[in-house]
């Protein structure tokens, strides 16, 4: 206790000897200017397209946007006048550290503890050149998400905005847990992994979760496709359990993501206050009113289930997965082609990097996100709607002001496609502009060696 004193006051004398000019606060230095021409820009808020709009950026912040802005004197310009301007993309479902690219099947035994995290900055920067500045991480293993979040916040590597779950939560067995291993082989995994099971338990992992970075929290309601020993539909976890996750979670200003295929576990999730559906395969009536009125949003990962339904016909999935995704596929597509006619709220999200242990059959590339554009288009949304489930929409669900659209004030978040998305949604998957927070890191197709 006197050594503690004695380091306090030390520490306070120090500082009262400083010289004063020290003290004073040094002056910021002058916001750089940018100003974009844009041929045609979808501001992402539901208005028509503009043409030959001006949007001038100072620091990382749009401050002025519209056909009769006029350039700064001395601004840098930028010339997108054959281009289509829009808000930068936010895929809402993520595993951006997971990528079994490897090339062997037991990858886990042999990565030591950080691998993870340098896979995730790879799959970063992939995921920020294909024009998606913004992220919500959906789950990993020894808080990997939150160091590369804290990587890309501190400008040590380039990649989206991170906002992570840090460790899934799930009952022992369920589809967050890790299955299929002889129990003498790994310890079992407890609160601090987001394996819980009670009420007491499931608020312990939900604070544990937070107190070490968790954004939002994300749950495991029901059974999954690719993980083993569970039924892809089974509810795992009671509506007094799932209860005490949101209301915990909101204690801290958390906003829950709810992993859910089945019927039952998609209405108990979304009657305990979720904010999101993740995949939502086997949606009836009662479920898309529900949301409807809650405004519960959905979050249909058809990328996901497009890539493993291909792979468990082509034989490269185990026999349990497959039958679970040829089982499950059909309710999604009808699912989430009844919810968007329906008017739930839809948010943009992919599944980038999910894949089954032991196997690659089930990924597709961090990178290539914007295909769910292309599935959502054929699932019944217009192309504007869909690119606003993935700016405005998305933005809506994090609880993020600052992002989604094109105005003055918001985070200067912009990506541009040469053509018309509202007549070939294809080419968003040709993004050839992205500014992040004010700094262009690709440009004229080509990504920038240092942008900053």
């Amino acid at each position: 206790m006197h050594l503690r004193r004695f380091l306090a006051a030390t520490a306070l004398s120090l500082l009262a000897a400083a010289p004063a000019l020290a003290q004073q606060p040094r002056p910021a230095p002058a916001a750089r200017v940018v100003a974009i021409r844009a041929g045609r820009l979808l501001d992402g808020t539901g208005a028509a397209p503009r043409e030959n709009v001006v949007i001038v950026v100072r620091g990382n912040r749009v401050a002025e946007v519209g056909p009769g802005v006029s350039v700064p004197a001395g601004a840098e310009v930028v010339d997108l006048s054959g281009w289509t301007v829009m808000p930068g993309f936010i895929d809402m479902h993520t595993h951006i550290t997971s990528d079994p690219s490897n090339g062997y099947a037991d990858h886990e035994v042999h990565e030591f503890p950080g691998y993870s995290a340098l896979v995730g900055a790879k799959n970063a920067h992939a995921t920020l050149l294909a024009g998606f500045t913004t992220i919500r991480n959906l789950g990993a293993a020894e808080w990997a998400d939150v160091a590369l979040r804290q990587a890309v916040d501190g400008g040590l590597v380039p990649g989206p905005r991170i906002y992570t779950a840090a460790h899934a939560l799930g009952s022992t067995g369920s589809h967050c847990d890790t299955n299929d291993f002889r129990p003498d082989l790994r310890p079992e995994l407890g609160v601090e992994e987001g394996i819980a099971n009670g009420v007491d338990a499931v608020r312990a992992a939900v604070r544990y979760q937070i107190k070490y970075g968790a954004d939002v929290i994300k749950v495991c309601a029901t059974g999954g496709v690719l993980s083993a020993g569970d039924a892809v539909g089974a509810p795992q976890y009671s509506a007094d359990e799932m209860r005490a996750i949101v209301e915990t979670a909101a204690m801290s200003g958390r906003r829950v993501a709810a992993h859910a295929h089945g019927t039952e576990g998609i209405k108990t999730a979304i009657r305990a206050g979720v904010a999101s559906i993740e995949h939502g395969s086997m949606l009836d009536d009662e479920a898309i009113a529900l949301m409807k009125e809650r405004g519960t949003y959905l979050v249909p990962t058809m990328m996901a289930f497009d890539y493993v339904v291909s792979a468990a016909r082509a034989g490269r999935l185990a026999p349990w997965p497959a039958a679970k995704a040829l089982e499950i596929a059909p309710h999604a597509q009808q699912g989430v082609a009844r919810a968007i006619r329906a008017g739930v709220p839809i948010a943009f999200g992919t599944d980038a990097g999910v894949f089954p242990h032991g196997t690659n059959a089930g990924v597709f590339p961090h990178g290539t996100n914007a295909d769910e554009f292309r599935l959502l288009v054929g699932a019944g949304m217009t192309p504007q709607h869909a690119i606003e489930a993935a700016t405005r929409e998305a933005a809506k669900l994090l609880g993020v002001r600052d992002l989604g659209t094109v105005e003055a004030g918001k985070l200067a978040d912009l990506v541009a496609v040469r053509g018309d998305p509202l007549a070939d949604v294809g080419i968003l998957k040709q993004v050839g502009f992205v500014m992040k927070d004010g700094v262009v890191y690709k440009r004229d197709g080509m990504p920038l060696a240092d942008p900053r």
